[in-house]
């Protein structure tokens, strides 16, 4: 009986994916729990979104940049939460989804996670132009410029994780079940029995070029800017750097810890939970916390959002 409907899951490309490990006491608790965090994430970062469209005093390079974070946490936690949500209130063994729809979401994953990086490394190298060249800033950071820094942030994401899949989807299966709570990269050619050193080359090579280039040029760029604050005597300017700077570094530093967290628990099979949880609070933490670190730290967003409340009381 177990071969035959392994043999439909098959024929039919359906996959058996594992979601989170609830227990009947925990089910609703852990139900309720990651909806009210979704409906958080999205309030808040969409709500930033707005806040920077709407008021015209925002419309300046540094923020139009930082409309991208939001889109892109919005879209980290879509992939993420709402198919853990579906998933959560089903049986353990009544958990399905299509090979066409894993593929989506593990496109969608790899999507968010390397825009999470090329989008803050445009944000750094917005700040070292306006701190290390201020009076060409405004000739350098043009409407051109923020559109082509944009478009280098979600293109080079789209297309290196669409080679990357690329070399997957073409794997034949021999299994059907995804031992993760969603769908990713190497969930999906594990499926496959045939020779996997090429992806596992190409998976690896890609977190690595991605998370060198990251830090390299966040590191270089705060060099420069900790340099030209050392020898400036503006204090407003090294004040002013001092706040735009610990709010981006801030955000990188979650980022980036919850990053190594979930790759380093991959290489211990022991700690097969904690990287499973890993990998889920990776679309939550930072997703989370970025729409409350930039609304509080950036003067001109606070003012705004205090504006709006007393305007509205």
């Amino acid at each position: 009986m177990e071969n035959k409907t392994e043999m439909t899951m098959f024929h039919h490309n359906i996959l058996f994916i594992e979601g989170l490990m609830v227990t009947e006491q925990t089910l609703y608790p852990a139900f309720i729990l990651f909806l009210l965090v979704y409906l958080f994430i999205m309030v808040s970062n969409i709500g930033l979104l707005v806040l920077i469209t709407m008021e015209k005093a925002l419309h300046e390079p540094m923020y139009i940049l930082l409309c991208n974070l939001p889109v892109n946490d919005a879209l980290g936690a879509s992939v993420m939460i709402p198919r853990l949500l579906y998933d959560v209130v089903k049986p353990a063994s009544e958990r399905y989804i299509t090979f066409s729809e894993c593929v989506i979401q593990a496109y969608g994953t790899h999507v968010f996670g390397t825009t999470s990086h090329t989008v803050l490394m445009i944000m750094a190298y917005d700040r070292y132009v306006a701190i290390c060249n201020p009076l060409r800033y405004p000739t350098i950071m043009t409407n051109k410029m923020v559109i082509k820094l944009t478009a280098f942030a979600w293109g080079v994401a789209f297309v290196l994780v669409g080679i990357l899949l690329g070399l997957t989807v073409r794997l034949s299966h021999c299994r059907s079940a995804i031992e993760n709570p969603s769908c990713d990269n190497p969930s999906l050619f594990k499926l496959s029995c045939e020779d996997l050193l090429i992806n596992q080359i190409c998976g690896l090579t890609f977190s690595a070029l991605l998370l060198a280039f990251s830090i390299g040029s966040i590191a270089l760029t705060y060099v420069r800017i900790a340099e030209v604050c050392l020898r400036s005597k503006n204090s407003a300017l090294n004040s002013k750097a001092v706040t735009t700077c610990s709010t981006h570094l801030l955000v990188y530093i979650i980022l980036l810890t919850c990053a190594c967290i979930a790759l380093v628990l991959h290489r211990f099979p022991d700690y097969t939970f904690h990287r499973k949880m890993a990998s889920i609070m990776f679309h939550v933490i930072p997703t989370g916390l970025n729409p409350i670190i930039y609304g509080l730290q950036t003067k001109e967003i606070k003012h705004k959002m205090l504006n709006m409340f007393s305007k509205n009381k």
